[in-house]
């Protein structure tokens, strides 16, 4: 899915979350992709005649009148949309006795397999959580001679996981020391520390199965070292897609083995997100002429056809980014929605969060 329909998709499920009915009159309804929507409908007819039985009078009312504005809802499809179809509706009164009938009909932007019917007290959501969940996931290792950090980077979000150091020596020996006793010393402390943090990353990455590649750092031999005899287990190894030289191997060190490695992240989200405001400030600096910013100036021009790239800040009202993305599909202009994560994000949302990469130089 493209970053508006994440976006709709996250702020529906943030909105689904937030109702509890008063009692079970919230009423989920999950069709699956190719199932055929006349049983569906068969079903909840069904169910409507069900409903009689439920005692309290209000209780009996609300499911009954959910029941049938999901089956109109149901009536307007002559079949089921490719992806499935969730529909969710109930009474979302927070007032005892007071009725509040809401209906959503979802399309989802991907595959749903679960077919569902539930009355309940809150929607089930789960199938649509699980969409938004990131594809991709890449480990990261920092190591020297001295420290390892384990971390994780999921969508946007950076994650340590483990920090050990390695308790070998630094190059002073002790005391009545042979030179080569203490490198015999230090040099198998050293191994033994690479299978430890070897056997860290088998515990952490081994059973991801979303784990798309796996980012090393570390000053150079040591990461070389560590990749050749700390017996990483070799689907890990086949995993490595980056392999970069830097010095701060502590949990600091994380991000920036990130920015070192977007040539290799460009799928990925916080990628994607820092790539479109470094060309969006760029241009801003160097051809303003070729960049809209602000709502009243991003709207003409899309208006007109002038906008190549949409950018909209997350903190907008809902509203306002549905409307905008409605003008932006209106003339094939791309749709990027961006988080204030970063601090290109940051900085694009305190000059108004809207903007605009235009096609050509307006004036």
């Amino acid at each position: 899915m493209d970053e508006a329909q994440k976006y709709e998709l996250e702020e529906t499920v943030k909105e689904l979350e937030g109702y509890r009915g008063r009692h079970t009159e919230l009423v989920t309804v999950l069709i699956p992709v190719d199932y055929n929507i006349f049983n569906v409908v068969k079903q909840i007819d069904t169910e409507k005649g069900t409903a009689d039985n439920i005692k309290s009078k209000n209780t009996r009312k609300a499911v009954q009148d959910a029941l049938e504005r999901i089956s109109r809802q149901l009536k307007l499809y002559k079949q089921t949309p490719p992806n499935g179809l969730a529909i969710y509706c109930g009474n979302i009164s927070e007032t005892e006795g007071q009725e509040d009938i809401r209906i959503w009909a979802i399309e989802p932007p991907k595959p749903l397999k679960i077919k569902i019917y539930r009355c309940d007290q809150t929607f089930v959501i789960d199938p649509l959580k699980e969409m938004l969940e990131t594809d991709e996931v890449y480990g990261l290792i920092l190591i020297d001679r001295k420290e390892a950090t384990i971390g994780l980077l999921e969508g946007k979000s950076i994650k340590m996981l483990q920090h050990i150091t390695s308790g070998v020596p630094s190059k002073v020996r002790a005391g009545g020391q042979s030179a080569q006793r203490f490198h015999r010393i230090t040099e198998g402390l050293t191994k033994e520390f690479y299978r430890r943090v070897a056997d860290l990353a088998k515990e952490h990455f081994f059973e991801l199965k979303k784990l798309k590649g796996i980012l090393v750092g570390g000053p150079i031999p040591t990461k070389e070292e560590f990749l050749e005899t700390g017996n990483l287990q070799t689907q890990l190894k086949d995993k490595v897609i980056a392999v970069r030289d830097m010095g701060d191997t502590d949990v600091s060190g994380l991000k920036e083995l990130v920015d070192l490695s977007q040539d290799v992240l460009s799928e990925q989200e916080v990628t994607k997100q820092k790539q479109i405001l470094d060309i969006f400030f760029t241009m801003l600096a160097k051809e303003p002429e070729k960049i809209a910013y602000g709502e009243q100036e991003v709207e003409q021009r899309l208006i007109e056809g002038s906008g190549k790239a949409l950018i909209l800040s997350k903190t907008l009202p809902r509203e306002k980014i549905k409307h905008f993305e409605d003008l932006a599909r209106s003339t094939n202009a791309e749709i990027h929605i961006v988080s204030k994560d970063t601090t290109e994000g940051v900085q694009f949302d305190n000059i108004g969060g809207v903007g605009a990469i235009l096609r050509y130089a307006v004036s």
